[in-house]
């Protein structure tokens, strides 16, 4: 069984860069306070990396 971690997007994606947006639209957080559930695989970490002070991340 693959593990799955909780993504919550906690802070505003307006004014930032577009690869950011673009991060979090990929990831299916598009509005405050959603959070999608996903595989933890390393992609999944590398975006979140990216994104890392936008979001909360529960394992």
């Amino acid at each position: 069984m693959s593990q799955e971690i909780t993504i919550k997007l906690v802070r505003s994606h307006i004014g930032k860069p577009a690869d950011q947006r673009a991060v979090l639209n990929g990831m299916g957080l598009n509005k405050l306070n959603k959070s999608v559930v996903l595989k933890d695989t390393p992609e999944i970490r590398g975006m979140i990396r990216k994104v890392s002070h936008l979001v909360n991340v529960t394992e």
